[in-house]
Formats: structure tokens, C-alpha cells, sequence
């Protein structure tokens, strides 16, 4: 038999119910040829091949991003924006003063920030079109709020993008208007928050910047994610850079008012393809705009970000309107994923999916729902019922889970904040997931969070919705894999599957819970090349 390019031996957790845990895995030509004990491997050195011993670190598969937004995090986390995300500025006096520093420094550039989070930064003032344009009354001013659906501007970055009182609404998406119909400075939902950044970001500039990215999702162990906001407009730069690329991609194409796109299921291959098609059911939390069927509660952390006494926040689309948009695409072939945070939008979304599987049956579907948080027991066995899977944003409980409990929604339904327990208990598979930038890409804290359920405050939120390591460990790897129509090639370390790996400084099955998110990440491999470690 031919050798191995590469043999690894240290303690290797597969995911591969078959054989859980190996002590030696052979590379060749990208492909993983052997796993097991370090005799049955031996047999595939040869003179040329390249044997690590790595004692007792960790060997396991690649992590997945099963909800990121590589593409747009290049951009926010390049010098050209400032990164005033509590993660970077807990501070609200240092997020001023940081908005004013790139103000005086950009000048007729325009200032450009990402992070802006009230809850969280508390002290910061109002970001009215007044205070905006006190700041900078010359040159544009854009502040993205830190979860991506809201952002703020001046009348200087309007002018800049065309922007006036007569500009209608995007679907799905609005620009918030004083009474006389004028425009108050702030935007809601991606279709009206990206266009403020017309302009900003230099075409010749963004490879330097996804090159830059690429090596943030390396370190973190990440070997393939998901973009869940896809431009096809960035078509071209990706195939520019293909051969440069250390994670494979899986996009999700947004949904547009022509509803309509130029791909075509089971295009790309293994390292790029578009798996589906995203819609934004409702918006975020932390600003007040998901559907539920109870009210936000009123207290000093609502009142912070403007949320009305009483408001149960609202849908971005009506139900029609979703029907029209899944029956344009679902039908095609296409995988759905639909963001949604509150328990009403649950509860329509599934009743669109629902009314499509009837009229267009497909095996195997994999139609999904994005971070649920407020998500109900019976809505997840709906799902489950349906075929259809949910990824969680369970590391919102790291940042946000007191303010979850305590600011927003009360105990009874705060401490079922993203649900994992009660998702798995179904038998759906799921996913973790950071939705970067929102919060840093760290999956290993995922794992963490999802089996320990710690807020900021130390406080457990929500004892009976922990999951194990074990299922922690899946929901990171094979099942994310999975979510995203590629669980034949990666998500765990087994014979003929991409050698995607990563390589732990220990194993996280025999740590305590709570320190899996501080475990080194040594070494990331793509497909048997190392692209991140020394």
C-alpha cells in the first residue's frame, strides 16, 4: 500500500460513534486513510512521511461554524472600522470617545464603527440624528449596532449613499422616520443597514481583509464556515482567492425583493458552494424587535434601548409574505434558513415550512431555524416532527444571560434562553454557533456554555437546558457538518473524510466543563495542510 503524507499520534476524539477515541490518524493526498491504535497506523509510515507526536494534546475534527459571517467580519474587524463591541470597549465613556477619535481621524473618509451595545455598555447616550450630526456635521458617520440589525447615522452618510425622506423602506427592513415622515438617523435589518456602507470599503482592499479573517477563524480552530448573509457580489473576490482560502465556505444567499438567484443547488464543491437561502423572520433581541407572544418586560434595561412599555416586538414579514419568499426557492431545491428569535415568528415560520413540505415533499430537507431563543418545547418538537433542525446562539448566555433574566424577559422564560437541552431531547441534531462579530468566533466556548449554562454573573441560567460535553462536541463538529449538507466529507475523523483537524493542548471530554473554553488550539489543519499553529 501506498504511505502517508502525514501520521499524527496523540489522544484523538474522532466523533465516530464507531470508534469514539484512536491514538494515531494517517493523512494522504488530503484524505484521512487510517484511524487507531498507533501499530495499526505505523503500518503507513514510509520514509517520506511526516510523523508528529504529540503526547497528551488532542486531536480532533475541524470545528464548523454552522452561522457565521466571515465575509462581513473581514470588513468590521479590518483597520477600516473600529471595533467598539463590548468584548473590545465595556466601557460606555471609551465607545464615545472612540467615535469621536475616528471621527477627527477620518475626516472626509467617514468614520465607520461596529459594536454599539446599550445593554451592555451602560451609560452610552442616545445616538439620535442630532447627536450624530453634532459629532461629525461635515463627513459621514455610521454606528453599527453590535448585533448587526440596527445602525445609526448622520445626514452626512445619508447624503452620502442617497439617502433621503423619500427613500422607501427595503423589504423587510425600514429606516426609522420622525412624524413628519424625515429621517431620525436610524436603520433596521441587514437590507437597510448595508447599504450605509456603500463607499466605505475599497474593493482592492478586501483581500487583505478576508486574508485576515481566514487566519481568525483558524486560530479559533475553525475549518469550515458558513456566511450567512452571502452578496453575490462577492462571487468574484472569493473565486480570485480560492487557492488561498484555509476554510471551506458555505453560503447562504439572501433573499432578495426579486427573489430569484443565478446558482443552482449542488453548485461549487467542497471547499466553496451555496447551500441555501437566508431570511431574517424577525430581528434582535437586544433592540426590541422579535415576535413574541408576550411582552418585553419594563425595566431600566428596556427603557435603555427604547423598547415601548409593553411591546412584544414584531415580525419582519408577514406570514404571506414568507410563504411567497419560501415558495419562490424551497421548490428549486433550496435549503431555507431562517433567522428567528421570538416564540410568535417560531411559530409562523414553522407553519410556512410546514405548508411547504405539504405542497413540495423532499427527503432529507434539513430546513432550518437560526439562534431561537425564545423558541417553546412544543415548538422544537414541531420542528423535529418536521425534519427541520435548529442552530443556537447559546454563547449569548456568556454575555447576555443576566441581562436575558433580569432586563428583558424575567426567570420563567429567561432561564430557558436558547433551549439546547429541550432541543436535543427531541432527537433533532443541532448546532452551536457565535454569529461573528456579534460575539468573537470561540467554539471551544460554545462547547463550555452549552454544557455549563454560565452568565456573566456566575449564576447558572437554565440548569435543565445543559447538554453534555459529548453532545456539545457533536453540535460543534459532525451535527453543524450536517446542518450543512456536508457531514459526508467532514465533522468527524473518519477513513476517506477531508483530514480537516485541529489539535487541543487536552481533551475536552476529561477537563472540567468550565475550562474547556481557555483549551489551547495548537494547530488547524485543512485537509492535512496546517494552516494555523507552529
Amino acid at each position: 500500500m501506498p504511505f502517508a503524507d502525514l501520521v499524527i499520534n496523540a489522544t484523538v476524539l474522532t466523533v465516530d460513534d464507531a470508534q469514539p477515541t484512536a491514538e494515531s490518524v494517517a493523512v494522504s493526498g488530503g484524505r484521512i486513510v487510517a484511524v487507531g491504535d498507533r501499530a495499526e497506523v505505523a503500518a503507513w509510515i514510509g520514509p517520506d512521511t511526516h510523523t508528529e507526536d504529540l503526547g497528551d494534546a488532542c486531536v480532533m475534527p475541524g470545528l464548523v461554524e454552522a452561522h457565521g459571517h466571515p465575509l462581513m467580519e473581514a470588513i468590521v474587524l479590518s483597520d477600516r472600522m473600529v471595533d467598539i463591541r463590548p468584548v473590545t470597549l465595556p466601557n460606555a465613556d471609551d465607545v464615545v470617545a472612540a467615535v469621536n477619535g475616528e471621527v477627527a481621524k477620518r475626516g472626509a473618509e467617514g468614520a465607520y464603527l461596529n459594536g454599539w451595545d446599550a445593554l451592555l455598555q451602560q451609560g452610552l447616550p442616545d445616538p439620535t440624528l442630532a447627536w450624530l450630526d453634532g459629532i461629525a456635521p461635515e463627513y459621514s458617520l455610521v454606528i453599527i449596532h453590535n448585533s448587526g440589525h440596527k445602525a445609526y447615522f448622520n445626514s452626512a452618510a445619508a447624503a452620502r449613499v442617497g439617502l433621503t425622506s423619500d427613500t422607501p423602506d427595503p423589504k423587510g427592513a425600514k429606516y426609522g422616520r420622525n412624524a413628519d415622515g424625515s429621517l431620525d438617523g436610524s436603520a433596521e435589518e441587514i437590507q437597510a443597514v448595508f447599504p450605509l456602507l456603500q463607499g466605505a470599503i475599497q474593493p482592492a482592499d478586501y483581500p487583505a481583509m478576508l486574508h485576515a479573517e481566514l487566519a481568525r477563524l483558524n486560530r479559533a480552530g475553525l475549518t469550515t464556515c458558513s456566511e450567512m448573509a452571502f452578496d453575490p457580489a462577492f462571487r468574484p473576490v472569493i473565486e480570485q482567492m480560492r487557492d488561498d482560502l484555509t476554510v471551506r465556505l458555505r453560503v447562504y444567499e439572501m433573499s432578495t425583493a426579486a427573489m430569484t438567484t443565478d446558482q443552482v443547488p449542488d453548485n461549487g464543491d467542497d471547499m466553496v458552494r451555496q447551500a441555501g437561502i437566508k431570511i431574517w423572520v424577525d430581528g434582535s433581541p437586544w433592540i426590541g424587535n422579535i415576535d413574541l407572544s408576550f411582552p418585553y418586560l419594563d425595566t431600566a434595561a428596556t427603557r435603555s434601548v427604547g423598547i415601548p412599555k409593553g411591546s412584544c416586538g414584531c415580525a419582519n414579514y408577514t406570514r404571506e409574505q414568507l410563504t411567497e419568499i419560501v415558495g419562490a426557492y424551497f421548490p428549486k431545491g433550496w435549503q431555507m434558513a431562517c433567522h428567528v428569535q421570538g416564540d410568535a415568528g417560531a411559530d409562523t415560520i414553522l407553519d410556512v415550512y410546514e405548508d411547504a413540505l405539504r405542497e413540495h415533499p423532499r427527503d432529507d430537507h434539513r430546513l432550518r431555524l437560526e439562534h431561537v431563543g425564545a423558541i417553546r418545547d412544543d415548538q422544537l418538537q414541531r420542528a423535529h416532527d418536521l425534519g427541520v433542525t435548529c442552530s443556537l446562539f447559546v454563547d449569548q448566555i456568556h454575555y447576555w444571560g443576566d441581562i436575558v433574566v433580569d432586563g428583558l424577559f424575567g426567570p420563567e422564560r429567561g432561564n430557558r434562553w436558547m433551549p439546547c437541552g429541550s432541543a436535543v431531547a427531541t432527537g433533532m441534531r443541532i448546532s452551536l454557533h457565535n454569529d461573528p462579530p456579534v460575539t468573537p468566533e470561540e467554539p471551544l466556548r460554545n462547547i463550555s456554555v452549552a454544557v455549563t449554562r454560565t452568565a456573566p454573573s456566575g449564576r447558572v441560567i437554565g440548569p435543565e437546558q445543559r447538554i453534555t460535553v459529548e453532545q456539545a462536541i457533536r453540535a460543534q463538529t459532525i451535527d453543524a457538518a450536517w446542518q450543512l449538507h456536508s457531514d459526508d466529507v467532514i465533522g468527524s475523523l473518519e477513513v476517506g473524510k477531508y483530514a480537516d483537524m485541529v489539535v487541543l493542548s487536552a481533551d475536552p471530554r476529561t477537563v472540567p466543563p468550565e475550562q474547556i473554553a481557555d483549551l489551547e488550539v495548537r494547530a488547524t489543519y485543512l485537509a492535512g495542510r496546517q494552516v494555523y499553529g507552529r
